[in-house]
């Protein structure tokens, strides 16, 4: 059986979020998409959201973003309920090529993995779902 992912995708480029949202919906038929425009918004969203039992979340995080950047974010991130955090993964989702930024992600402890724009959907969709055959 396939879990239920809810996915938040923080990114400043709304194309950007266009692309990964329809990605998500045709090839993992994932449908419940929220989104954010900077890690400040995220953060806000992540306040409201109530956990349900039967759905995990998935974090899409962009890393350069204005007002709160993705490691802001990260920051703020680790102050959140214990509950949340043990329901949520998260994939930093970037076209960095800056070595520091991809240290620091890869450094993270709750960043599942770094991906490169745009979202590679066939390995994500590997990740999310192990026993499928994408």
């Amino acid at each position: 059986m396939r879990a239920n992912y809810k996915v938040l995708i923080i990114d400043d480029n709304i194309i950007d979020q266009i692309v990964t949202k329809q990605l998500l919906r045709k090839t993992l038929g994932i449908t419940e998409i929220s989104t954010a425009n900077n890690g400040k918004e995220g953060i806000q969203w992540l306040t409201n959201y109530k956990i349900s039992v039967e759905e995990s979340l998935i974090i899409l995080l962009d890393i350069k973003m204005p007002e709160m950047d993705g490691f802001e974010f990260l920051l703020k991130y680790e102050m959140l309920s214990e509950e949340l955090k043990k329901e949520t993964q998260i994939f930093m989702l970037s076209s960095t090529l800056d070595p520091n930024d991809i240290t620091r992600a890869k450094n993270n402890t709750y960043v599942k993995t770094l991906l490169s724009k745009p979202l590679p959907i066939k390995k994500f969709g590997k990740m999310i779902y192990p026993d499928s055959s994408l």
